[in-house]
């Protein structure tokens, strides 16, 4: 992917954590792998790089179409960020635990993000999973096997800087897969919310 992720890198990754009891009971379905770019100045990954790299990837070299929402700007920290309270994500190979989305499509993302505890909803991950780890889920998407996902880490302001009220969502509609937001505050049920247990 002419990412200069260097060779080392990939043999220190490792083997993946096992599902515990909790997990499983918590509705997590599996382990994957991801990715932090860049930095942020703290330590740790840039996480709007992480998921637009991921994003231009699918848009350049997959062969099915995209299609992007207009207010999403990877590149305007006042318009597309991180969520303030979201854990901050590791630089380099990462696995986290997840739960695709079925569990909560009948919540807001603004109620699922007041119950969180152990477990952040999806940001660069979640990019990364459709486009680059399990491209597969995007056409169980298409056919209507699986719901849409809604990333409640990653805010957009659409009305302006500071108005951080819309999440990110993908989608796969008729073959073309489809980087969009929907309001924090509005339940959309076609669209399930993924978290992660890191």
């Amino acid at each position: 992917m002419a990412w200069d992720i260097h060779e080392a890198e990939f043999h220190r990754i490792g083997a993946p954590p096992l599902l515990t009891e909790k997990d499983r009971r918590d509705r997590l379905v599996g382990v994957i792998l991801c990715y932090g770019f860049g930095h942020d100045g703290h330590g740790n990954a840039d996480a709007v790089l992480s998921g637009r790299l991921a994003w231009e990837y699918a848009c350049k070299r997959r062969r099915m179409k995209t299609w992007q929402c207009e207010d999403i700007h990877f590149d305007r920290s006042d318009h597309f960020r991180l969520r303030l309270e979201a854990p901050p994500r590791p630089k380099g190979f990462y696995f986290s635990k997840l739960q695709t989305g079925e569990r909560y499509l009948n919540l807001k993302v603004s109620q699922l993000l007041t119950r969180l505890d152990d477990q952040t909803c999806c940001g660069p991950e979640g990019i990364q999973l459709l486009t680059i780890t399990h491209p597969h889920f995007t056409g169980m998407m298409n056919d209507g096997k699986m719901p849409f996902m809604a990333f409640g880490d990653y805010h957009v302001a659409v009305r302006g800087p500071g108005d951080f009220s819309d999440a990110v969502q993908m989608f796969c509609r008729q073959g073309v897969l489809g980087l969009g937001i929907g309001k924090v505050d509005l339940n959309y049920p076609l669209f399930g919310i993924p978290t992660l247990r890191f």
